[in-house]
């Protein structure tokens, strides 16, 4: 199970405590790239969104340093983004073509988009789950569905929970593993809250670095009540980008809900 996100706690934050939610850009921002650029191949991510964009434009929660909204903008898709961290815009701004995508900065559960309404909105790789309560989950998909044309897509990618792999309420798992920089991700456990406070550990030459990230997952059933409650439905759902059937062991879907054409 991938955990995105993008002074410690002894234990996860309580059902209902909140963290600001720029926090974690502006703490990975400088790192985000190197660790994250490559994890998946945009090209077929951008492909399926494009095939769903409709009339556009999109907008992409959750922007970030724009790993999948240029080369969705790239396939002729106008993208708009939201996204807390003032730094990771600034990285997306500082590449060919991230100047022509109009951002609005703040927490995406609340904040306005730049335009709209869309025939696209999505967000990837977990960042969903970055909103720490299911009131702030609930409220995302109200949002979302004010702000899609009729017809409209609303995509996610999303892990699927697998708690076998905590040993009691904990993990500790190594990313990296090199001569320059060693890399691990300390994970706790509160399974009342469905919450997951997780640290990267960095040491190198720097000391030692901390990259906080703090989840709060759901399980697709779950996901789509949510959607349900905003007067979305269901349309689609894959075990990956390029069509993988989701399945009992599927550790991630891609999960596609559209708003109800006009009569």
């Amino acid at each position: 199970m991938d955990f995105l996100a993008e002074g410690s706690h002894t234990e996860p934050l309580a059902e209902g405590s909140r963290t600001d939610p720029a926090e974690y850009g502006e703490r990975i921002g400088g790192r985000y790239d190197e660790w994250y650029g490559s994890r998946d191949d945009p090209a077929p991510i951008a492909d399926f969104l494009a095939a769903r964009a409709g009339r556009g434009p999109a907008l992409e929660l959750g922007i970030g340093t724009g790993r999948i909204a240029l080369p969705l903008a790239e396939r002729g898709v106008p993208v708009d983004g939201i996204d807390a961290s003032p730094r990771m815009v600034g990285q997306l701004r500082g590449k060919p073509g991230g100047g022509d995508i109009a951002v609005s900065v703040g927490d995406f559960a609340d904040v306005d988009p730049p335009s709209g309404p869309y025939g696209l909105i999505y967000v990837v790789f977990n960042t969903f789950l970055m909103l720490l309560t299911q009131e702030d989950q609930v409220r995302c998909f109200a949002h979302v569905a004010a702000h899609l044309v009729p017809g409209g897509a609303f995509v996610m990618e999303a892990f699927v929970p697998d708690l076998a792999g905590f040993d009691g309420e904990q993990r500790f798992r190594a990313d990296q593993f090199d001569q320059a920089t060693t890399r691990f991700t300390a994970s706790l456990l509160d399974r009342v809250g469905q919450r997951i406070s997780a640290r990267h550990l960095v040491v190198g030459a720097a000391g030692i670095e901390t990259y906080p990230i703090e989840l709060r997952y759901a399980w697709p059933s779950e996901i789509d009540l949510m959607a349900r409650l905003a007067g979305l439905r269901l349309t689609g759902r894959w075990g990956g980008w390029q069509g993988q059937p989701f399945t009992s062991a599927s550790d991630r879907h891609v999960s596609v809900w559209q708003s109800a054409d006009p009569a």
